[in-house]
């Protein structure tokens, strides 16, 4: 297969967007949103232009033996880009967060002072497979005033180039320059470590994707790094749990879509629990498919179980396999999330209250879930519109990161000539 090979000058892309989030700045709310669904006409109306591009990725997949889950994430289809379009307009639609006055206030020398929200500036966005990513962050960066430099996972790379020249096309008809977004076409991995490196163009960076991907960009940066985390999400069934929610619920975490990183990697179950309701857990796994990989006493109940290993703990399977731990009470299940979690998504499933609050308040994750299902960390999910990750630092943002967390704040003071 030929992949696009290019000796671009990331510097100077870097440069580029620089000066065109200048000129974000002074553009109105009403001409981002006309911009935002120009370009979602424009992406339906070349589908055919990227799913050929997209083919020659996935004939570049198939070559390489690329698994299932990892070839779902980057197919596409007039369909789904029909999906990612719709999600542009639904993000013209969201309240602009800039120019927002937090709180204002005169100190006594009668100086006026404002606290406003404003735009990071320039996004470096670093993303492995999946090819809506390039629309979904580019419709989120631009919204909130910022340009964004894309650069996208070698898998990906001849759709994300078609997207990217797509918008381009679009761009040129609507205020907003084209320079605003980048997309470094290279499959050189110098060209990533150079956009790491370079503070003075760029703001932040935010990295979406696998364990490693994430680990090398935040020890290797400079630039200021939004974390995004892999999810080993869990979903604890307690002793007193209703038998229909918390089978549906499993199901549901694990099997909706098992390649994302708010599906269910392993189950926690109270060991009086199983043991009560093994008949009808053994039907849900067997109906669904889902391979367990248990410990000691989970595969003496569960037939075509296999012994879990200590990385199974800690896998985030991206597939229909789960492992099933069993605990004695509800601190040993909190203490294996403590172990094991990645502070992503974590759920309880009882109707003991009490249980439900001590775990919603102990447990350290982005988003906990009592009696539901973890794939609702999405922005989407959530009405945040699209979203460019799921944060599971502390800092700054956390959970799934919409428009208000592509903006920092500003202070505005304003005086009569006062001086200190």
């Amino acid at each position: 297969m030929t992949q696009i090979k290019s000796n671009v000058n990331v510097e100077q892309q870097a440069i580029e967007a620089k000066k065109a989030a200048k000129k974000l700045l002074i553009l109105s709310e009403e001409d981002k949103n006309e911009a935002l669904n120009h370009l979602a006409d424009v992406l339906e109306r070349e589908f055919e232009t990227i799913l050929k591009a997209n083919e020659k990725d996935l004939e570049n997949g198939r070559e390489k033996g690329f698994s299932q889950a990892f070839m779902d994430r980057l197919s596409l289809s007039q369909e789904r880009i029909k999906d990612f379009s719709n999600g542009l307009r639904e993000v013209s639609e969201l309240n602009d967060p800039t120019g927002d006055v937090i709180s204002d206030w005169t100190l006594e020398n009668g100086l006026q002072v404002q606290k406003v929200t404003v735009p990071l500036g320039v996004i470096g966005m670093i993303y492995e497979a999946r090819p809506n990513v390039t629309v979904d962050a580019t419709g989120l960066a631009l919204k909130s005033g910022n340009a964004i430099i894309l650069k996208g996972g070698s898998s990906a790379i001849n759709s994300n180039q078609a997207i990217v020249d797509v918008i381009h096309q679009g761009l040129e008809e609507t205020k907003i320059p084209k320079e605003a977004v980048q997309f470094i076409a290279s499959t050189d991995r110098e060209a990533t470590k150079q956009l790491f490196t370079m503070k003075e163009h760029v703001d932040v960076l935010i990295p979406r994707g696998g364990g490693k991907l994430i680990k090398a960009v935040v020890e290797n940066a400079t630039v200021p790094v939004l974390e995004t985390g892999v999810g080993n999400c869990h979903i604890y069934v307690d002793k007193e749990a209703d038998v229909e929610k918390a089978i549906n619920i499993m199901v549901n975490a694990k099997t909706d879509r098992p390649a994302v990183c708010n599906a269910a990697e392993t189950l926690i179950v109270h060991k009086d629990w199983l043991d009560e309701n093994i008949d009808a857990l053994n039907k849900a796994f067997q109906e669904n498919g889902i391979q367990v990989h248990g410990d000691e006493h989970a595969i003496s109940v569960i037939p075509n179980a296999v012994p879990a290993a200590h990385e199974d703990w800690a896998n985030e399977y991206l597939s229909t396999d789960i492992a099933v731990k069993t605990v004695e009470d509800l601190t040993d299940a909190i203490a294996h999330i403590e172990t094991y979690g990645t502070k992503h998504s974590e759920a309880i499933v009882t109707e003991n209250q009490e249980n439900a609050q001590t775990f919603l308040n102990l447990v350290d994750a982005a988003a906990i879930y009592h009696n539901a299902s973890t794939r609702f960390t999405d922005g989407g999910a959530l009405g945040f519109g699209a979203e460019i990750g799921i944060s599971t630092q502390k800092l700054h943002a956390r959970g799934p990161m919409g428009l208000p967390a592509l903006t920092t704040i500003k202070f505005l003071m304003k005086g009569t000539g006062q001086i200190r």
